[in-house]
């Protein structure tokens, strides 16, 4: 394991009966926790400027979704589609927004975290991470929000055709999980800055093989857009509730030219959190910590200086 700017030692936790997930937990043990929940399809990596930005003073936990990053890959039974029903097998995983909060639950749980924490998502991590968040509100005393969503597509926003390739058709499936396309796309798309080719490697070796893709694709299967789709009514409950968190710190920082989270997903935060500090940029994409990390980070850090934890 050779990734460029990321000079950390990963730890694991069995977060079920042989499923092992990768996380890391840099800074003092007595530090304000900065939970960071990252998205599909990246990992642990896409934090890895804040880490470094942070770990003197905070204590930065940042897990990899099992299926992603250094955390064990399990099958679920399925193929190109997911199956139906969980198999029963105790070695697969059921590849699911629910699944996804459970292990955050267990990982904190394990690392005894219950004093307040910061919470940071990006991408699918706002789903996860304000999944978690709705049983843990008190705790949950500052958020810092890129490019991500914690509630339904809005209205005026059309479903990306890129998506529902992988969403909605076997043949896309199969080619994004064949030849690894949505992790390659995003490390070469997703930003507006070129990528060295050693990053957008550690974007996307984790993903390399039918086995190690199983995870992007199903995350993309999983996207709910319909009362019905198995994520939907988590999803509800979470954009229900995102105006109560609207009494703490929040930190928005986004990049106006992702094709997915676009203006549509930050009107949306806006709306719910008014009181968030907004920092957008016409020059950035999804991955707007890899185009904008030497603002962000400074940016960020002087966010949680400034608004300290009780």
């Amino acid at each position: 394991m050779n990734f460029p700017d990321y000079p950390f030692t990963p730890q694991r936790l069995e977060v079920r009966p042989g499923i092992a997930m990768s996380y890391l937990d840099e800074g003092p043990r007595d530090g304000e926790v900065v939970v960071m929940v990252h998205g599909n399809p990246s990992w642990s990596y896409y934090w890895r400027h804040l880490v470094l930005g942070l770990r003197d003073r905070y204590r930065c936990i940042v897990p990899d979704h099992v299926g992603m990053g250094l955390s064990d890959k399990p099958d679920d039974g399925g193929g190109v589609s997911p199956p139906r029903e969980p198999s029963g097998d105790p070695a697969h995983y059921d590849y699911t927004l629910q699944s996804r909060v459970d292990d955050l639950t267990r990982l904190l749980a394990h690392l005894g975290i219950t004093s307040p924490v910061t919470l940071a998502v990006h991408d699918w991590g706002g789903m996860i991470g304000f999944g978690w968040a709705l049983s843990h509100m008190p705790q949950v005393q500052r958020l810092v929000i890129l490019n991500t969503a914690a509630f339904p597509l809005p209205a005026a926003k059309a479903m990306p055709w890129r998506l529902s390739l992988g969403r909605d058709s076997r043949l896309g499936a199969w080619a994004i999980r064949r030849f690894n396309l949505f992790a390659r796309g995003a490390a070469r798309f997703g930003t507006t800055r070129k990528l060295p080719a050693d990053v957008r490697h550690a974007y996307t070796a984790p993903y390399d093989g039918w086995r190690n893709a199983i995870s992007t694709i199903r995350f993309m299967q999983d996207i709910p857009l319909h009362e019905g789709d198995r994520a939907w009514a988590l999803l509800e409950q979470v954009g229900a509730r995102l105006p109560g968190f609207a009494d703490r710190p929040a930190f928005i920082g986004w990049g106006l030219r992702d094709f997915v989270f676009d203006r549509h997903f930050l009107a949306g935060f806006q709306r719910a959190l008014p009181q968030a500090e907004v920092q957008a940029f016409d020059d950035a994409g999804h991955y707007v910590l890899e185009d904008r990390h030497e603002v962000l980070v400074p940016a960020i850090r002087r966010f949680l200086d400034t608004h300290p934890l009780a």
